[in-house]
Formats: C-alpha cells, sequence, structure tokens
C-alpha cells in the first residue's frame, strides 16, 4: 500500500481531506513506511487553545486534563474543537519508517515537531502534570510525524522546554525578516506574550534607530516588563477589543501617521479591527494570532474603507527555527525570561 507523505491515508473522516482539516484521523501508532514515531514528553499547546482550556475549566488542572483526554480520544489528535488550533511537541524518535526523508536520524534524539498538533495523530497513555502559567502539558504517550512534517532536533545548548515554547511561536518572529523595513513604525499587539516580545524584539533589530516599535497590552505588569527590556519605543496600554480607543492611542503617539506593520499576536478574539484602524494605507496588518476570525478582518476592513494588505500568519517560515532560537542565543534578557517562564 502507498502511504501519503501528507498523511491523508490516517484521515478516518470526512475522506478526502488532509489530517488538519479531518474531524477524527487513525492514531494507532503502527508505523507506516513514511513515518516517524515519537515517544511524547511534552506538549506545548497554543496560547487561544490553552487559554479556552483554562476558562471552560475554570483553572481546574483535574479536568482539564480530561477534557485534553477526550478530546485527543475523539479525534486521534489534540485539536481544540473551539479554537480549531493545536501546538507542538517535544519527544525523542523511537522509529523511522523504511521511506522517511530522513533516514540518518537515531533512534532516542530528542526533537520538537514544528508541525501543529491539530494535524498529529497522538496517543496518551497519561497526562503527568499541567502548568497552567505555560502552556506545556508534561505526558507520556506517543505521535506519528508524517514524511511532510518538519521537526528541529533539540541543541544541546539551549534547555529543551526553552526551546518548545520559542519554536512553538517561531513563524512569528521570523516573518519580521519579511515584513518589517529600515525606519518603519511597528506596532506589537500582544506585546507582552511569547511570540509578542520575540516580534518585538526582532522589529527593533529591523526598524533600526529611526524606526518606532510600539508594544500594546492589556496589563500594567507586561508594561513593566516592556520596559525593562527596552525593546519598545512606546508602549500602551489598553484593550485591543475597543477599536476606536485604540486608533486614538495609536494616532497619539505617532502624530497621525498610524503604522506601517502591525502584528497581532493575542489569544482573544475581536481584536481585529483595532489592528487594521491602526494601519497606515497600503500597510500591512498580520495576523497571526489562531484567535482571529478572517471573516471579521476581510468584511471589516472594507467596512471602514482600509485600502492594506493583510497576511494570515503560517506557522512556518524558511528558517523559522534557526532565527527564533538564535535570537534566544544573542539576547541574555530573553533568554532569562524564557527560562524562568518555561524551563
Amino acid at each position: 500500500m502507498t502511504h501519503c507523505n501528507y498523511g491523508s491515508t490516517r484521515v478516518i473522516r470526512p475522506k478526502n481531506t488532509l489530517p488538519q482539516t479531518a474531524e477524527v484521523i487513525d492514531n494507532t501508532m503502527t508505523l507506516n513506511a513514511n513515518e516517524m514515531l515519537i515517544d511524547v514528553d511534552t506538549l506545548n499547546i497554543d496560547s487561544a487553545s490553552f487559554t479556552q482550556l483554562k476558562k471552560a475549566s475554570n483553572n481546574d488542572e483535574t479536568l482539564m486534563k480530561q477534557m485534553i483526554i477526550d478530546i485527543v480520544n475523539e479525534k486521534g489528535k489534540m485539536q481544540n474543537p473551539v479554537t480549531k488550533s493545536g501546538g507542538m511537541l517535544i519527544g525523542k524518535v523511537s522509529a523511522v519508517g523504511k521511506d522517511f526523508p530522513n533516514q540518518t536520524i537515531k533512534k532516542g534524539t530528542k526533537i520538537a515537531t514544528l508541525v501543529s498538533l491539530s494535524l498529529t495523530p497522538l496517543k496518551i497513555d497519561e497526562i503527568i502534570s499541567i502548568n497552567m502559567d505555560n502552556d506545556q502539558v508534561k505526558i507520556k504517550g506517543q505521535a506519528i510525524l508524517f514524511a511532510s512534517g518538519i521537526y528541529a532536533e533539540i541543541p544541546s545548548d539551549l534547555n529543551e522546554h526553552l526551546v518548545l515554547a520559542a519554536l512553538d511561536v517561531a513563524g512569528a518572529p521570523a516573518q519580521m525578516n519579511h515584513l518589517v523595513k529600515e525606519n518603519d513604525t511597528v506596532m506589537v499587539v500582544g506585546a507582552g506574550g511569547k511570540s509578542g516580545l520575540l516580534c518585538a524584539y526582532q522589529a527593533k533589530k529591523l526598524a533600526g534607530k529611526n524606526g518606532k516599535v510600539i508594544g500594546f497590552v492589556n496589563e500594567q505588569n507586561q508594561v513593566d516588563l516592556l520596559k525593562q527590556l527596552g525593546f519598545c519605543d512606546d508602549i500602551i496600554l489598553g484593550d485591543a477589543t475597543d477599536p476606536l480607543a485604540v486608533l486614538e492611542s495609536v494616532k497619539t503617539v505617532t502624530d497621525d501617521a498610524l503604522c506601517d506593520v502591525v502584528v497581532n499576536v493575542v489569544n482573544v478574539e475581536n481584536t481585529e479591527m483595532s489592528s487594521i484602524l491602526s494601519t497606515k494605507d497600503r500597510g500591512m496588518v498580520y495576523f497571526f494570532s489562531m484567535a482571529t476570525s478572517f471573516t471579521k478582518a476581510a468584511l471589516g476592513a472594507e467596512g471602514v474603507g482600509k485600502d492594506i494588505n493583510m497576511l494570515v500568519g503560517n506557522g512556518y517560515t524558511k528558517d523559522h527555527a534557526t532565527i527564533t532560537l538564535d535570537i534566544m542565543r544573542e539576547n541574555k534578557a530573553l533568554h532569562d525570561l524564557f527560562m524562568k517562564k518555561y524551563a
């Protein structure tokens, strides 16, 4: 039997779909010839999904464990039925099929998958613990990586949990290299989170001394953090679901010029219009957030007559793992912050 490199042969329903959009996939841990089998240590649930699960369980870890197990048992993968998003994992290579593209990787190698849990066949034997502060779930279980799946070996010079947290959002800071030019004004909505911090750092590096990076956050402790790190030229404390108030704040700090690039990395709904209104005509909004409604964004921009470009957040950008881990290596303050929170 020929097995699809994209994993379609594991789709149970509906037929003629790929694993990410499928409702149910086959999570039998019998290895096909073009797959890798992984002994999983930790799941990093994506922020939008983790936030939804915490709210739905009222921060009850026992209930949250059961919710995760129920999702995986029902769907064959960790795909939140509300947010439709997943996350990523770290584990050790258990076996490699004879037709898997990389035949040199050794059994026992520690890797982080760079594809979503929303398409990854997963079997959970036990949830050992959930860290309610950093989205990480320690488990005993196994997962399958398809031939098309990308992954990164855990480097020896960085803590594996720091690597997992950073690589979970690696597409966002790497995308800054394509979006931000010297002298640009860039706003990061959700600048206090892990993707926001990485984006703000990279944007500041690219915009240069005559550029401006604005951090938009909703908590005073995040303001204090951004001031301490020094990545942002201006910081706005506000409610990103209130677009007119956000617009007035952005006008104030940009002398009515607005932003060349707005990066939205929040984990709550209804922030599309704040990002759109804050952007110059022909500017760019990068919606990396999985809480984004692209219907609201498209129709909302039309409704207010904004001629802007909008980019859907892609978790994969060429060399994104290298770019993001190099940020951890070159900035001690960020490295130490991630170590404190995720390691």
